[in-house]
């Protein structure tokens, strides 16, 4: 078992370092992580300058780029061997509905599910570590039994988001499959005047959640729960294809 392990927090960060300890128990693993934090990249690939690898450690690789990077050219021949399972994380803090869309933990399981090859995010809901070897323990038990479970079922791939609330393994409720919720909207930017007068502008704090009802992840974590959301990359509003036929289309 090949495992490869990447985030958005940077090859430094405590929750890389913890997931990676636990899938050695299934495995070899291969870290290719971002050199610097890469939260809110979302899928981004770097196309405009080269990239540079450097050997933290053996079977530790550090990239200039981003999460999408990493997982890229691991699986486009930086690594030897095709990795059997991409984990991504954990990640500091939560990727629940509409985050997902921009989050650099959960692109880099995409990538790996692009590639044909089972993949799962992990995140921890609250920011900071207090919990780390809880959440590590409980996304080892996640993989511990998903891949017995792909032994006898094989078809795939298939890609995991899971989001761990921040409390001791003991006080975690159990595992719930869920849907992702939505928020609202994201809060006023924030301009201000640096030192040498110039205008800057911050983003908004993320929008509350909108649908936290029972079955999202938002309500499953509220709860105790660790959400486990599976995700596609397919796009398509597959139920508005006659109505964008018959706004659009020319018929004549």
């Amino acid at each position: 078992m090949h495992i490869l392990i990447s985030n958005d927090d940077g090859y430094m960060a405590p929750g890389i370092n913890a997931l990676a300890n636990e899938m050695r128990r299934f495995g070899r693993v291969s870290i290719v992580a971002p050199e610097h934090n890469h939260s809110g990249s979302s899928n981004a690939l770097t196309l405009n300058k080269p990239l540079t690898v450097t050997n933290a450690s053996e079977d530790v690789f550090v990239v200039s780029g981003t999460p999408s990077d990493c997982v890229h050219l691991a699986l486009t021949g930086l690594l030897d061997d095709r990795p059997d399972l991409v984990v991504s994380g954990i990640n500091c803090g939560a990727n629940m509905g509409d985050d997902t869309m921009y989050s650099g933990t959960v692109a880099a399981a995409i990538e790996g599910y692009i590639f044909g090859i089972d993949s799962i995010a992990f995140s921890q809901i609250d920011k900071g570590w207090a919990e780390l070897p809880s959440a590590a323990a409980m996304a080892g038990k996640i993989v511990e039994r998903f891949l017995a479970r792909r032994e006898k079922d094989p078809a795939g791939p298939i890609l995991l988001n899971v989001n761990m609330p921040n409390l001791p393994l003991h006080a975690m409720q159990g595992i719930r499959t869920t849907r992702l919720g939505r928020r609202h909207n994201a809060e006023r930017m924030i301009d201000e005047i640096n030192p040498r007068g110039m205008p800057i502008y911050w983003l908004g704090a993320a929008g509350k959640p909108r649908d936290a009802s029972e079955g999202t992840d938002f309500w499953a974590t509220q709860h105790g729960f660790v959400s486990v959301t599976p995700l596609q990359i397919d796009l398509t509003s597959h139920k508005q294809i006659d109505e964008a036929r018959a706004l659009v289309e020319d018929n004549l």
